[in-house]
């Protein structure tokens, strides 16, 4: 497995690959590797002859108050992960390869990027969007893998990709969850015993969601994702009620501090006033000082909670 650190030498070798006609397959991550990453890595490694993986913890995503410096890295220990998976090459720049003194050009969206948690980390999406346009713009892949945890980025992403014309596919890989529930995120090692144990309020909330949709006969076959919800059966279950159920549930566990409990159409990220198909139930929680999101699509297998 090859480890690059400088964008020159990724270009040359990339253009050895794209010569010899290879598939590139390219997983963006910001280090810190678990059973979530992995899944990506294993996908691609099926899907395609290369597969890049990026190790970056991006600056420009991170907001001054925000936790940047003690953000966990463990590059050693990624490396053998990654090369356990079959990854031929990681991409592992330092921040000032990757973004001069004097960088003043960025990628920005509106509209899919400005709810959820564009509303309350407004740098992030940008910062997201300028990194991944770099990358791609290094690495020439035919797909691109994310995970759907990260439910929102996942469609500000592929909005990016269709609105600039980016050659490549973007492939959303499902969540990876913990024995009971809690969805794989790097900034659950912040979590202490018991913060870890309040933490099982997310996913439980949301399984509960997904059986009350589903006894209302939502998601069950032949509905059309959109805002409209045209086809869906059982149409009619209010995202208010809805959204104040999960409130009410997440506040029986007094460590919850909620950020927001949205629904929202599943490409457009807009609102949206009864559920159907295809839409994104989501949520962010802070569990002391740290913030965990999770989410499903009206129609997935129900998550599950292990006790």
């Amino acid at each position: 497995m090859l480890i690059v650190k400088t964008i020159a030498e990724a270009r040359r070798i990339v253009w050895r690959w794209k010569a010899e006609e290879r598939t590139i397959g390219l997983c963006p991550t910001m280090g810190y590797l678990h059973e979530g990453h992995l899944s990506l890595m294993q996908a691609s490694v099926r899907d395609n002859d290369i597969t890049v993986a990026s190790i970056f913890v991006n600056p420009m995503q991170f907001a001054p108050n925000e936790d940047l410096t003690k953000y966990p890295r463990d590059f050693e220990r990624d490396c053998k992960m990654l090369e356990k998976e079959g990854v031929d090459m990681v991409f592992a720049p330092e921040p000032s390869e990757m973004y001069r003194d004097d960088f003043c050009t960025f990628v920005d969206m509106t509209v899919v990027s400005e709810g959820l948690c564009g509303r309350s980390r407004p740098v992030m999406f940008r910062g997201v969007c300028t990194v991944l346009t770099k990358l791609i713009n290094i690495i020439y892949p035919n797909r691109m893998y994310m995970g759907k945890k990260d439910a929102q980025q996942l469609a500000v992403v592929r909005r990016m990709v269709r609105d600039l014309n980016f050659n490549l596919k973007v492939v959303g890989c499902p969540t990876v969850r913990e024995s009971d529930g809690l969805a794989k995120s790097s900034r659950n090692t912040y979590l202490s015993p018991e913060q870890r144990q309040a933490s099982r309020i997310l996913s439980r909330t949301l399984r509960h969601a997904q059986e009350t949709i589903a006894a209302a006969g939502i998601g069950q076959g032949g509905g059309e994702a959109g805002a409209d919800g045209a086809g869906s059966a059982g149409a009619g279950l209010s995202s208010a009620d809805m959204i104040a159920r999960m409130e009410e549930e997440l506040r029986t566990e007094p460590m919850a501090d909620i950020d927001y409990v949205e629904i929202v159409d599943g490409l457009s990220m807009q609102p949206v006033q009864t559920l159907h198909e295809g839409d994104l139930v989501a949520m962010a929680v802070r569990i002391g000082d740290t913030r965990l999101i999770d989410n499903f699509i009206v129609g997935d297998p129900l998550i599950e909670i292990g006790e």
